[in-house]
């Protein structure tokens, strides 16, 4: 057990309870895993200043927690346009940004995007029984706290990135725990 792991949390155990298979929405991010490797990204998110909670639900013995407080600046070239572009057709949303992207010019909008947004990541990192490492990154566009938008975008619609693959969620993981 890590002696900076047992100073922060004098009260409650390390996480040794396995997830009995992966939930529905999780990734692989590696096979055969160990309860090492899940407590040192626990352990790096928390030196970098990442918040550590546990999922509604669980019990502290469980081997999954959220982790959270990382943001991207500059990622408006990250959107999802095709999501975007569907939720604009069930609904119209007047902003000038959106109008050109329904007119195919998507370039205001990741200007706007990667001027006055950012992308927050939030991870819920677990392990199951059969040694599997999974994650379900939670990622949306927010309002930059230090740049915020002159003319926001609507609240209503959903800004998300495209989808990644495992390399890269391990990656932004690995970024956002401040190993990499």
């Amino acid at each position: 057990m890590s002696e900076r792991f047992a100073r922060s949390r004098p009260d409650q155990q390390r996480p040794n309870q396995t997830l009995p298979g992966r939930p529905a929405g999780y990734q692989q991010l590696e096979s055969y895993s160990s309860l090492k490797k899940f407590w040192n990204y626990l352990d790096a998110a928390e030196r970098t200043g990442r918040r550590v909670t546990l999922v509604r639900g669980d019990s502290v013995a469980t081997c999954r927690r959220r982790l959270s407080g990382y943001r991207i600046p500059n990622a408006g070239g990250l959107i999802d346009e095709a999501r975007l572009l569907t939720q604009l057709e069930e609904g119209l949303a007047l902003h000038p940004a959106l109008i050109a992207l329904l007119g195919q010019n998507a370039g205001p909008l990741k200007t706007l995007l990667s001027e006055s947004y950012e992308l927050s990541l939030d991870f819920v990192l677990g392990l199951t029984s059969a040694r599997d490492l999974v994650v379900r990154p939670e990622l949306k566009y927010r309002p930059s706290e230090f740049f915020p938008p002159a003319e926001p975008l609507p609240g209503e619609l959903s800004l998300t990135p495209r989808r990644f693959g495992r390399d890269e969620l391990r990656l932004l993981l690995e970024r956002a725990c401040g190993l990499a």
